[in-house]
């Protein structure tokens, strides 16, 4: 009878745990790095160990783990090379003056490459196989749900000649850009595993802590994500001030890093860095590594309060930054974010040099606090950075225009009138063309929000924002979970918005067909000529001068927005139903006094035909 009620037990206590798994919400997984690194900058070769303590948060049994060994994307007639060849628009810095791969030249010193050269799963051996950028693992016994294991890596990596974001002795002189540059375990979430190849452009990332120690020639200065638990060994400006540094004998030195609560972990190091800092009231300290020279100080000296009015804006309108630094480093080959940092090329005019510290510290909200699948929704990190510091850069640099969204606008016509879109829903290494990926993410991702104001409400949006960061710190939200903050927000069903921009090419169209008076009225006749729905703003001006605005519902919305216009009476007119191409309205005044109708006055709708959004008396 005990054995029996023994079985019972263990069978409903399974039965429970199965419900708990299947029923519970959002869950993640959890990564803890400690690596020791030590870096050859004679022959820009490394070799390393890590030890990685993984966390299985999900309610699945793992039976295998992938790594990304990114530097292997840097080799002759690795995927990242074909595919360069074979785009028809490839990415410029990739090419060389032959307009050839510059990938395919790479000699054997000049290459990355990254190998695992042992692993151990709790101190077990496991099979492991190499392809191309991924590290297949099979594990040596399963991870159960809410299960740990311990892996134990030595690996060995080569510094590519930098040919995109990563490498060495850039084009600017920069010695060593390291990012993606270690063995970086691949994301499983509620889709699967991740285990994307490096081909084009975009990452993911599990959440986690990092300890690293890098020893390096001492006379370069490092800096990247974390902060250094050792300055006064390590000296090169991390000192308190006014203190000695200790003096290290030997030729290196061993910088020690930590990096709680992120997805990433960047450094970079020269020899003949400059190094600033500088500390944002009630925020973090900022820090400033660039090259001794002397056409660029000017502008990295003047770079370093505009920062910290950056650092103010984003933490203001999106939310508080949660970490104790950040650092704007030269180095790369443009502008990319990573944890707590950014690599930016240095050699530039002022506002470029703002302009690119702007996006790529906006990142730090929208991509390395709110950390999406860039694979998958590379519009929302790429976009979403667009938008907030397009509004940043307005207010900081006094930029003062009237819609400073309009070079994204501009962007998405040049996409549409070219034939060449593609859904946002493509994954970042499958759009066609460069171009087509550049637009759908940076541009049509910024208007995602920008006309999203429009449909909400200017205030509804920046309460969005605020709210969807509040919300999905420190997680991996989808786009769902930005549209369904909207709705509760707002008060408005946004499921027709979030399908019609981001999963198709349908266009917004829609057009003022005539104005006819009707016993002493004027009924306006419109049209809706694209596939994709929208509610309407529409301004009347009067020949006395006089406006008025009339405001027509998506009926599909099942709300209204607050009035735009607070100075001009507004009349809210019956919702327009999608499927109905026509729709009229009146105004209670004869049509001899009326001057102009117009179409969405703002301009934040991405109609894509804005001629016929005007009617004009005599026209």
């Amino acid at each position: 009878m005990h054995s029996i009620l023994k079985i019972l037990s263990a069978f409903c206590l399974l039965v429970t745990s199965i419900v708990a798994a299947q029923s519970s919400s959002y869950w993640q997984q959890h990564v803890d790095y400690t690596m020791e690194v030590t870096m050859n900058v004679d022959n820009y070769q490394y070799t390393g160990t890590q030890k990685l303590v993984y966390t299985n948060n999900s309610p699945e049994e793992l039976s295998r783990v992938y790594y990304h060994l990114y530097f292997n994307a840097f080799q002759p007639g690795s995927e990242m090379d074909i595919r360069l060849q074979n785009i028809q628009d490839p990415d410029g810095r990739m090419m060389t003056q032959e307009k050839k791969s510059r990938i395919a030249s790479l000699s054997d010193e000049e290459m990355g490459y990254l190998h695992a050269t042992s692993l151990l799963q709790d101190g077990e051996k496991v099979d492991f196989q190499e392809e191309g950028t991924v590290l297949v693992v099979e594990l040596a016994k399963p991870i159960p749900p809410g299960g740990k294991t311990t892996f134990d890596m030595v690996f060995r990596g080569q510094v590519p000649l930098q040919v995109r974001r990563s490498g060495r002795n850039s084009e600017e002189g920069v010695a060593l850009s390291m990012s993606q540059w270690y063995p970086k375990l691949a994301e499983y979430d509620f889709e699967g595993w991740h285990a994307d190849p490096y081909i084009a452009r975009e990452f993911h990332g599990v959440w986690g802590d990092f300890d690293v120690k890098l020893t390096i020639d001492k006379n370069y200065t490092v800096g990247g994500s974390g902060y250094l638990q050792n300055p006064q060994e390590v000296g090169h400006g991390y000192e308190t001030p006014g203190t000695k540094v200790k003096k290290q004998k030997g030729k290196t030195l061993t910088w020690h890093f930590k990096a709680p609560k992120v997805h990433d972990f960047m450094w970079a190091a020269d020899p003949d860095y400059l190094h600033d800092t500088l500390q944002v009231e009630n925020g973090p300290m900022l820090h400033f590594l660039y090259k001794d020279n002397k056409d660029i100080i000017d502008n990295w000296k003047k770079l370093q309060p505009k920062t910290a009015e950056l650092m103010k804006f984003f933490s203001k309108n999106i939310g508080e930054y949660p970490y104790d630094q950040y650092s704007v480093i030269q180095g790369g080959d443009g502008g990319m974010e990573y944890a707590m940092s950014t690599l930016i090329t240095g050699e530039r005019k002022f506002g470029s040099l703002v302009g690119v510290t702007a996006h790529e510290m906006a990142h730090s909200w929208f991509q390395h606090v709110l950390a999406t699948n860039e694979s998958k929704h590379e519009w929302m990190d790429e976009g979403f950075t667009t938008f907030i510091s397009s509004l940043a850069m307005n207010e900081v640099m006094k930029e003062n225009k009237q819609n400073p969204f309009e070079g994204s606008y501009r962007g998405y016509y040049n996409l549409v009138g070219s034939g060449k879109e593609q859904p946002q829903t493509t994954h970042a290494d499958r759009y066609h063309l460069n171009f087509a990926y550049g637009i759908a993410a940076y541009s049509k991702g910024s208007i995602f929000l920008s006309q999203l104001g429009y449909i909400i409400g200017q205030d509804k949006l920046m309460e969005t924002v605020r709210k969807y960061y509040e919300e999905f710190k420190f997680k991996h939200p989808t786009p769902n979970d930005v549209k369904r903050i909207a709705e509760k927000v707002s008060g408005m069903e946004l499921d027709w918005y979030l399908t019609d921009w981001t999963q198709t090419t349908n266009t917004i169209d829609y057009a003022i067909t005539g104005l006819e008076g009707v016993d002493g009225k004027t009924e306006v006749n419109l049209e809706r000529k694209g596939l994709m729905p929208m509610p309407l703003d529409i301004l009347v001006v009067f020949e006395d001068g006089s406006q008025e605005t009339f405001y027509a519902p998506l009926r599909m919305m099942r709300g209204e927005k607050e009035n735009p216009y607070p100075q001009f009476t507004r009349t809210i007119l019956e919702d327009w139903p999608w499927a109905y191409p026509t729709y009229s309205f009146t105004i209670n005044k004869p049509m001899e006094n009326i001057k102009a109708v117009m179409i969405d006055p703002s301009q934040l709708m991405a109609d894509i035909d804005q001629e016929n959004n005007v009617w004009q008396k005599g026209e």
